[in-house]
């Protein structure tokens, strides 16, 4: 079995972030961090290959300056490769343009199956691995809670606001995994070492035949026109209860179109 996983490589959130005043997008010029979230497909595709008795699994990410900290952590984890997509042209890419570079990236390992978190830590668009899907004309499940694959396909507990949906789908296909759907395990000290001589194939946009002109800033159909900090929260109004203290709250209640 073949298991492709999304991860993204992000600036260390222990870190304060810092923006570039240019273009209102963060600064990536720090050494980069597995995204947590990420790190529960990394762990999800590892199980699915061992429960399938063999395979592969190979990470996909798209950073500047051909950073690989992030990935690292995750082969450390066991993964067997990765495919890295670092150009210049790339920055200020929308997301998008993110997912039509991922899935050319991702066809490179003809997997069976696509992982991918449901979110970002840094973006939390939520839109990527669905467009993903779109591009590469694959069935596509999110919120997963659980995969089993059955008789070729695979069996998915899709979580719901009132517990989960039982769904069934065709491979390949790409499904997006909550945070908490497994414990991902930590890199041992064999993983770390056996990690640096695990092959990443560094790709450009060139590479997978897309054209500068659909990505970066200026093939890019969002843009962030501005930052601002956040309003400082003002202090509450205090009601001294002098049995009476009920009435305020309906009334407040009552202006709030509450009750």
């Amino acid at each position: 079995m073949k298991v492709a996983v999304c991860v993204k490589q992000i600036p260390d959130p222990a870190l304060p972030g810092e923006l570039d005043p240019s273009t209102n997008t963060l600064k990536r010029t720090d050494k980069p961090i597995l995204d947590e979230s990420d790190s529960y497909g990394v762990e999800l595709a590892l199980q699915l290959v061992e429960a399938a008795g063999g395979g592969t699994v190979t990470l996909v990410s798209m950073a500047p300056n051909s950073e690989v900290a992030g990935l690292r952590t995750a082969l450390a984890m066991g993964a067997d490769g990765a495919i890295l997509v670092s150009d210049e042209a790339l920055a200020g890419t929308d997301a998008l343009g993110t997912a039509k570079v991922l899935a050319a990236a991702i066809k490179r390992a003809e997997p069976d199956l696509v992982l991918a978190g449901v979110e970002s830590s840094d973006g939390y668009t939520g839109t990527v691995p669905e467009q993903i899907a779109a591009a590469m004309g694959i069935a596509s499940v999110t919120f997963a809670k659980k995969i089993e694959v059955v008789d070729g396909g695979l069996k998915i507990q899709r979580q719901t606001d009132n517990g989960y949906d039982d769904v069934t789908c065709p491979m390949p296909a790409l499904v997006s995994v909550t945070g908490g759907v497994v414990e991902p395990r930590y890199p041992s000290f064999k993983g770390i070492m056996a990690a640096k001589k695990k092959p990443v194939d560094e790709v450009g946009i060139a590479d997978l035949g897309i054209d500068a002109s659909e990505v970066g800033q200026g093939g890019a159909r969002q843009e962030t026109v501005a930052v601002v900090d956040a309003e400082a929260r003002e202090s509450g109004e205090i009601v001294v209860d002098e049995g009476e203290a009920f009435e305020r709250i309906v009334q407040y209640l009552t202006e709030l179109k509450v009750i």
